[in-house]
C-alpha cells in the first residue's frame, strides 16, 4: 500500500518518500490522512533543525495538525468503525504519571507528540494513532476544518488558562492564525469586547472579516482590557498589551517569537496582574470541534493556500514568498502540483 510521506532530515532537507504502510497497534487506528495544516513549529524545524532541546537528528515526517478517515482498527479497539472521520490530537501521553493523573496530560514528560523529534508526524498518506486521540468529526466539517481543531485547541486552552468569561474585555496581540482563532474562541467564551492588533494591514483586514475589532499594534491604546492573549511573542506587543490591562488583569503568553521578554515589574505589582504561559492543551478537542461545527469559530478566511504532498516544501516556505498568507494546508492524497483555487479538497 502506497504511503507517500514528507520527511525532514538534518540540514533542512525535505524529501517525499514512499514509506511502508504502518500497522495499527492493539489500541490504535490506521488513518488515511485528508488534510494537514502547516504550523510555525513545522517551519521552525525546517529552517533551524531544532526547537529548544528537540533536535532533528534522524529523518522525521513533519506535520501535526491533521484529520482523516479510519481505514483499519487495532484488535483491542472498541466503539470505532472503519470509515469514521476523525481529527487527530497529536500528543499521546503516558496516562500514568502525576501530571496525567491530575488531568494535566499536556505536561506529561513522556508524551509522544507528532513531528517532535524523534516522533514522525502526519504529512503522510497513512498514520497510526491511539484510538482515544482520534476524535470523531461532526457531520458537515471537512477534513481541512477538522484539522484546525489543533490550533483552535490552543485558543481554547488559553481561554481556560485566562479564565475568560461573560463580559470580559479581551486584547489579542498578533493576528496570525493562532491569534485569529484565539480571538474567536474568546468571543465564544462570552467576551464582549475582543480587539486584535498587528502590523499587517492584510491580517487586520481578515480579523475584521471575522467580525473582530482590529487595530495596528503601534496605535495608542484607548481602552482597558481584562485579559491579554499575547500571540506574537515579540517585545513591543508584550509591552503595549500589558500596559493596556486593567487592575487585576490576566495575561497569557502564547506566542514564542523569542526566548525572553521583559516585564514591567511595577505595573505587574501595582495592578496585580496575573501572568501564565501555555503548553499545548488538554481535554480541548471535543469543544474545539463543536465550535468549528457550529460556525462560531471560522477557518475559511484563515486557510489561504493548499498544496499537494509533493509540494510540502513550498508550503513550509510560503510565508517567505507571500505576505498575504496565513494558514497553508497540505493534502497528502494529492500527489502532484499545488492544489489550485481556494475551495477545500474532497476525498
Amino acid at each position: 500500500m502506497q504511503n507517500l510521506s514528507a520527511v525532514l532530515s538534518s540540514g533542512s532537507r525535505l524529501t517525499i518518500e514512499d514509506r511502508p504502510a504502518p500497522e495499527p497497534g492493539h489500541r490504535e487506528v490506521l488513518v488515511r490522512i485528508g488534510a494537514v495544516g502547516i504550523c510555525g513549529s513545522d517551519v521552525h524545524y525546517y529552517e533551524h533543525g531544532r526547537i529548544g532541546d528537540h533536535v532533528v537528528k534522524e529523518p522525521m515526517v513533519v506535520g501535526h495538525e491533521a484529520a482523516g478517515t479510519i481505514v483499519a482498527l487495532g484488535r483491542d479497539v472498541e466503539g470505532r468503525a472503519v470509515g469514521e472521520r476523525v481529527a487527530l490530537e497529536p500528543g499521546v501521553p503516558c496516562r500514568n504519571c502525576v501530571q496525567c493523573l491530575s488531568g494535566r496530560y499536556n505536561l506529561c514528560p513522556d508524551v509522544v507528540f507528532f513531528a517532535t523529534p524523534p516522533v514522525d508526524g502526519a504529512i503522510a498518506q497513512l498514520v497510526t494513532i491511539d484510538a482515544a486521540f482520534a476524535h470523531p468529526v461532526p457531520d458537515g466539517l471537512s477534513h481541512e476544518q477538522a484539522a484546525m481543531a489543533e490550533p483552535v485547541s490552543v485558543g481554547v486552552w488559553a481561554a481556560r488558562r485566562a479564565g475568560i468569561t461573560a463580559g470580559d474585555r479581551v486584547l489579542v496581540t498578533g493576528a496570525g492564525p493562532i491569534g485569529l482563532w484565539a480571538a474567536q474562541v474568546a468571543r465564544a467564551f462570552g467576551a464582549v469586547d475582543v480587539t486584535v492588533t498587528d502590523l499587517s494591514d492584510f491580517r487586520l483586514l481578515v480579523a475584521r472579516d471575522l467580525g473582530l475589532d482590529a487595530r495596528r499594534v503601534d496605535e495608542p491604546m484607548t481602552s482597558e482590557y481584562d485579559v491579554l492573549l499575547e500571540c506574537s511573542g515579540v517585545q513591543p506587543a508584550v509591552t503595549s498589551g500589558m500596559a493596556a490591562l486593567a487592575r487585576g488583569g490576566r495575561m497569557v503568553l502564547i506566542g514564542m517569537g523569542t526566548d525572553r521578554v521583559s516585564i514591567d515589574l511595577p505595573l505587574l505589582q501595582n495592578r496585580e496582574i496575573t501572568i501564565t504561559g501555555t503548553y499545548r492543551y488538554a481535554n480541548t478537542y471535543p469543544l474545539a470541534l463543536s465550535l468549528l461545527a457550529s460556525g462560531v469559530v471560522r477557518v475559511e478566511e484563515i486557510i489561504t493556500h493548499r498544496f499537494g504532498i509533493e509540494e510540502t516544501e513550498a508550503a513550509l516556505t510560503l510565508a517567505r514568498r507571500d505576505p498575504q498568507s496565513l494558514k497553508a494546508i497540505v493534502c497528502p492524497q494529492v500527489a502532484g502540483a499545488v492544489v489550485a483555487g481556494t475551495a477545500p479538497v474532497a476525498f
